[in-house]
């Protein structure tokens, strides 16, 4: 972990420092990533079935999940089945109980305007699997679209490293009410998911985390004229940790571990007005990454990890509003005195219970956050992914009387004939 003080540093050097990881917007994998997709649009099943057998390793299937999720429920204990009940179970709580009313305001007399709320027709699910299979990812997405009222989620899912569907994602599919999963990964499966392929039907919205090359993948497809909407930019997982003395140096650099152990190009950053923190942290990290099972994807994580000093708690902040981190740790004190000053994170973890770990599995909002900055302007998954808000006007006679005239008016100013017309038929109907 590079170790920098943020004082000394001018804007180039700042800017370097938080700098996500290269590979996120490399040149070459953005090409990669668009020579599959349009393989895949353009011989849709044919394309998108030779690119999952050279990239996943097998025919893509459409896998039901009762027999699989039936091995789940065999060989995991009932202390885990548990648990994954529990998180299914906050999920659906706090989404359930997060869904907009609908409103309505008489602007003036006579003149009322209503927002209403529809969910998507079908959404695309993407679920992260390979050598870590996500299945909270599923309970993650599937069960606030479900709040919202999807009315149809199409899942995919990569084959695991043995081939075919992971049971425990099977199990989480089964808790949700998924009948059936799709093990196809990568690039391919979101355009799959993006125009259609064979079986495979075409989406509204493709929602779901994934490596740079799925990440890549949802950003070009949502790009192309009548592509489908995306959640957000969610590629490889970020954590930022703000800690001060009274921080405990084994839980923030088991914290840090714990997003470096995801992917190579995970990033975690630590900011902290002490050195003593800063230095304790590191030695914490190297010994604690000794033991991990995923030491390797750990250590590769941390060529990219960085340690700023900062002046005070309040610089720390900026720091964060600067780099707007996917997650992000208040391992101080008092945290609720910093929340108020945040402006850019997908989530906050606010104190030194407040384990970013319990928010990836159980606390109940969705895990689904947004990366690489877009926490600027995009939020995390929620009911909102899945909706969409519509306006709705009613109109008396007296009102249209009224208004007419200075609609016409407007429309005239901006050169919109045909427009004021329909604004004066208005009026000539009322005193018909």
């Amino acid at each position: 972990m590079r170790t920098l003080d943020w004082s000394s540093l001018d804007a180039a050097g700042r800017a370097d420092a938080l700098a996500r990881p290269a590979q996120r917007s490399d040149a070459g994998l953005q090409a990669a990533v668009r020579a599959i997709v349009e393989d895949v649009r353009t011989r849709g099943w044919e394309g998108l079935s030779e690119q999952a057998e050279q990239l996943d390793g097998e025919a893509l299937r459409l896998v039901r999940v009762a027999a699989v999720a039936a091995e789940a429920r065999r060989t995991l204990s009932a202390e885990q089945v548990e648990a994954i009940e529990l998180a299914a179970q906050n999920i659906r709580a706090f989404h359930q109980g997060s869904m907009p009313q609908e409103h309505a305001v008489e602007t003036m007399p006579g003149l009322v305007v209503r927002k209403v709320w529809r969910s998507i027709d079908r959404v695309g699910l993407y679920i992260p699997g390979g050598k870590t299979p996500l299945f909270s990812t599923l309970l993650m997405l599937a069960i606030p679209a479900q709040a919202a009222g999807v009315r149809e989620l199409v899942a995919v899912t990569p084959p695991r490293p043995g081939g075919g569907l992971d049971p425990v994602i099977a199990l989480a599919a089964e808790l949700c009410g998924i009948e059936a999963i799709w093990t196809v990964g990568g690039a391919q499966a979101v355009a799959a998911l993006a125009f259609g392929a064979g079986d495979i039907p075409r989406v509204g919205k493709i929602c779901g985390p994934g490596n740079a090359w799925v990440a890549e993948a949802k950003n070009y497809v949502a790009s192309l004229a009548g592509g489908p909407a995306i959640d957000m930019p969610a590629g490889p997982s970020e954590l930022m940790v703000i800690a001060d003395e009274c921080a405990d140096p084994a839980t923030v650099a088991a914290d840090l571990l714990s997003q470096a152990e995801h992917d190579t190009s995970a990033q975690v950053l630590l900011v902290t007005p002490s050195r003593g923190v800063a230095e304790a942290v590191e030695r914490q990290v190297r010994e604690q990454l000794r033991s991990l099972p995923r030491a390797g994807t750990a250590e590769a994580s941390l060529g990219s990890a960085r340690i700023l000093i900062a002046s005070d708690l309040q610089a720390a902040v900026e720091i964060a509003n600067d780099y707007a981190p996917e997650h992000l740790s208040l391992a101080v004190a008092e945290p609720e005195l910093l929340v108020p000053d945040i402006r850019n994170a997908g989530a906050v973890f606010a104190g030194g219970m407040a384990a970013e770990t319990f928010g990836d599995y159980l606390a109940g909002s969705s895990h689904v956050l947004p990366t690489d900055g877009a926490a600027r302007a995009w939020s995390g998954v929620s009911v909102y992914t899945f909706l969409k808000a519509m306006s709705v006007q009613t109109v008396s006679k007296e009102c249209a009387r009224r208004i007419a005239a200075p609609a016409a008016a407007l429309a005239r100013l901006e050169g919109l004939e045909a427009h004021a017309r329909a604004a004066d038929a208005r009026a000539e109907a009322v005193l018909a």
